[in-house]
């Protein structure tokens, strides 16, 4: 979004318009982005893309609305960098379960600059899927992207040693479970041989081989290019997203507290990756509950660290164009 012109000398549409844009750089499950925003004259609409469903990996959604939240935090992010707050309404319509949030009451005051340094990071943020350094996170750091997190409503659980080995061992099972589906294989083949169209994971972002980490990353059906190094993980923290809820509301605050972390650990220069497959074999699943001991419901695991600078990281995902996922149309017709 620009900064040159005062957010109240330029329509409000504009502004939504522009968030809905930035939005784009969300992180999603497979780069699926399966998020389509309406902009009308005073308000902005976030509705889902079941075409983008993974509808083998992920049958209840819990992962398309994890995604669709990261998108509604970048949103919200963006509003507030242009000096916007707003009233968010989240799953508004019970009649319309495609429509996961709408944005009103907008109010100016004045351009927030932390919110504008996380705009910035949604530019660089991207998914490492390399071992990281030798070199620890700090404290400092880890409790930064905790409280990021818990301002969302969600919990981040940093796991210990002997939790850490539980949640390579459920990733382990989840991984052998999947591996047995043709389904799900099918489905992840479609999403890694997606060139040219904006969305999917291209091979420069995949491993090239199995990266040697404690607990084992997605295996993506073919290798990819990324070169991984030598390195293992050993300095990496593991740590569990978690709320007390399991319903599609709870799921998009999930993605929002994800995409708060995330865009925290990259203002910090740490790497965060996703590891989605333990919660999506209902076995695995339940794992990581005791794992929390039972205490609430596990939305994704990740893992945590510092990158390797002497490699070069990986290059960005794809995008969709702003034209395929904003939708400007009832802005149009009442100027029309």
């Amino acid at each position: 979004m620009s900064h040159e012109t005062p957010a109240t000398d330029r329509p409000l549409t504009t502004g939504l318009a522009e968030a809905a844009g930035m939005a784009g750089h969300a992180p999603s499950v497979h780069n699926t982005q399966p998020w389509r925003w309406k902009v009308l004259p005073d308000a902005l609409e976030l509705r889902v893309v079941r075409d983008r469903q993974l509808s083998a990996m992920d049958p209840e959604g819990r992962l398309l609305a994890i995604s669709c939240g990261a998108a509604l935090h970048h949103a919200r992010v963006a509003l507030a960098a242009e000096g916007w707050t707003a009233l968010v309404e989240r799953m508004p319509d019970p009649t319309r379960p495609d429509l996961l949030a709408r944005l009103t009451g907008f109010t100016h005051t004045g351009a927030d600059p932390d919110a504008m340094r996380l705009v910035q990071c949604m530019q660089v943020r991207h998914t490492d899927r390399r071992p990281v350094s030798d070199e620890p996170i700090p404290d400092a750091a880890l409790d930064e992207i905790d409280r990021a997190a818990n301002r969302e409503g969600v919990n981040l659980q940093i796991l210990d040693d002997t939790q850490k080995i539980q949640l390579a061992s459920a990733a382990q099972q989840a991984a052998a479970v999947e591996a047995g589906n043709p389904e799900l294989l099918q489905e992840l083949a479609y999403w890694t041989s997606r060139a040219g169209t904006g969305t999917g994971l291209p091979p420069e972002v995949l491993p090239e081989q199995a990266p040697q980490t404690t607990v084992p990353g997605r295996s993506f059906g073919r290798p990819g290019t990324l070169p991984v190094g030598p390195g293992h993980d050993r300095a990496a923290v593991y740590a569990i997203l978690w709320g007390s809820e399991d319903e599609p509301d709870s799921w998009l605050r999930a993605g929002e507290a994800l995409s708060a972390a995330w865009l925290t650990a990259t203002r910090l220069g740490v790497s965060l990756v996703p590891l989605s497959g333990v919660v999506e074999v209902d076995g695995t699943r339940q794992a990581l509950r005791h794992i929390l001991s039972d205490l609430g419901f596990p939305y994704l695991s990740m893992r945590l660290g510092l990158a390797d600078p002497t490699h070069a990281g990986p290059p960005h995902t794809p995008r969709l164009d702003v034209a395929q996922v904003v939708d400007t149309s009832a802005v149009r017709d009442q100027r029309s």
